[in-house]
């Protein structure tokens, strides 16, 4: 009995720490969740925005009155025969409350609002990248895995009639030239595979630093890919595009913040120039020195106004003046320069998007000739007109044409991923979010498309 409670103990145990070490499942979706919340530029950009709010209370505080205490007490060690106490001090607690500032106080509140709204809109204009690459990248991911599975396939086909061509040898239905185009074949894809494989490591390790997962303690990445690579027509319209990039694009309110802090320190500089009023209220207590005045010890409550003006500075508010003015009509001209770039942008975007139907649909059609020229290729070999030679390459084409197919619908999806980030818009928002796990619109899995044919047939 006591046996038996161990080993249950035990395999509970194994049970549970293989829970633990389990490696999570990401969707593309989901992995575009886990970047927004552990991406490091995402999180320097929330810093920064946290950052620039701090800057606002500051400036704030200029409207708000201020308490000042100031102390003062000295002793002179020594001094020639005077009348005067050798010790005097001064102390007093002032309430401080600006009256006039020429505007200052109040150009710093507006432009330290608008630093904060730019901050939040490059924190926004950030993540809408960030969403874009996790994007692109676990497109990536998800094309490169499929191009291994084809590839998997395709040597394990070519593996397949090389054994074949060597057992036909070995019974004497065939010379050694079959056996050497079979190895040749089969080594010329090989190195392929090694490649989908690597490439599909790298692509793990971009999306890794995407979203923050920490891989340096691990050869691997510490999560998997879930879905695969399908392709879903999706047909935006580009005026809509357009209109709701030039008003929703974060970039571009951006550098129209820029002008408007310009404009603002415009205000700034001037008041250097204007006199500056605060009032002032408090308590102080003193000395005094000379007891033909008075008592030693003095203190009662002040009021007054403190008033200052630059008359004349030696021209240095003229020239920030100018150096202004210069930063004012630069940041006009940097807001034209994003308006160009976000409607290249959309347009670029769109212009993929079509070409990456094209594309597929030409392959698509590709590879239905493939597999019928492929077709063709077994019947002349067993009617005597064709030779193993046109077998191999005629199965080399299919398995090419169905991997540029993956590629095309991956530069389909990387267009929609690049076309939801012109326009500061979520996927599923403009209606042709890409999907992941399901089959194109012929109804079969992609990877069944894009399979090499099983056998290269038995006729020969």
């Amino acid at each position: 009995m006591r046996r038996s409670v161990w080993i249950a103990f035990f395999v509970l145990l194994a049970l549970v720490m293989r829970a633990n070490s389990a490696v999570p499942a990401y969707t593309v979706e989901e992995a575009v969740a886990v970047a927004k919340k552990q991406n490091t530029e995402i999180q320097i950009a929330a810093k920064q925005l946290e950052a620039a709010r701090g800057t606002v209370i500051e400036a704030r505080s200029g409207f708000l009155p201020s308490v000042v205490s100031t102390g003062l007490a000295r002793k002179r060690e020594s001094q020639e025969a005077s009348r005067l106490r050798p010790e005097d001090y001064d102390a007093s607690v002032r309430v401080v409350q600006n009256l006039y500032t020429g505007g200052a106080v109040s150009s710093q509140l507006a432009i330290a609002r608008l630093i904060e709204e730019k901050r939040s809109l490059e924190y926004q204009a950030l993540v809408n990248r960030v969403t874009m690459d996790v994007r692109v990248a676990f497109y990536e991911l998800l094309l490169n895995r499929a191009k291994i599975q084809v590839r998997e396939q395709s040597v394990g086909v070519f593996e397949e009639e090389l054994k074949t061509q060597r057992e036909r040898m070995t019974a004497g239905l065939v010379g050694a030239l079959n056996v050497s185009r079979a190895e040749v074949a089969l080594a010329n894809e090989q190195p392929e595979l090694i490649d989908a494989q690597t490439r599909l490591q790298n692509s793990y390790l971009r999306v890794s630093e995407l979203m923050g997962v920490d891989v340096r303690s691990k050869a691997t990445s510490r999560f998997e890919a879930a879905g695969q690579l399908q392709y879903h027509p999706r047909h935006p319209d580009l005026n809509e595009c357009l209109a709701y990039a030039d008003v929703t694009r974060p970039e571009i309110r951006a550098r129209e913040i820029d002008v408007e802090i310009e404009n603002r320190q415009l205000i700034l500089d001037r008041s250097e120039m204007r006199p500056r009023v605060e009032a002032f209220t408090g308590y102080e207590f003193y000395s005094e020195r000379d007891p033909l005045v008075g008592p030693e010890f003095n203190h009662g409550y002040i009021v007054g106004i403190n008033a200052a003006w630059h008359i004349f500075d030696g021209f240095a508010t003229k020239g920030r003046l100018q150096a202004t003015r210069a930063r004012r009509d630069a940041a006009v001209l940097a807001l034209e320069a994003a308006r160009r770039s976000v409607n290249s942008d959309v347009r670029g975007a769109f212009l993929d998007l079509q070409q990456s139907d094209r594309v597929l649909l030409s392959e698509t059609r590709n590879v239905q000739n493939a597999d019928e020229s492929l077709e063709i290729a077994k019947g002349n070999l067993s009617a005597g007109l064709g030779t193993q030679l046109d077998i191999l390459q005629a199965a080399s084409d299919v398995t090419r044409t169905r991997t540029t197919r993956l590629g095309a619908i991956y530069l389909h999806n990387v267009a929609l991923a690049r076309l939801a980030r012109a326009t500061a818009r979520e996927p599923e928002t403009l209606g042709f979010a890409s999907k992941i796990a399901e089959g194109p619109s012929s109804g079969k899995p992609i990877l069944e498309v894009a399979a090499p044919p099983s056998t290269l047939g038995s006729g020969r």
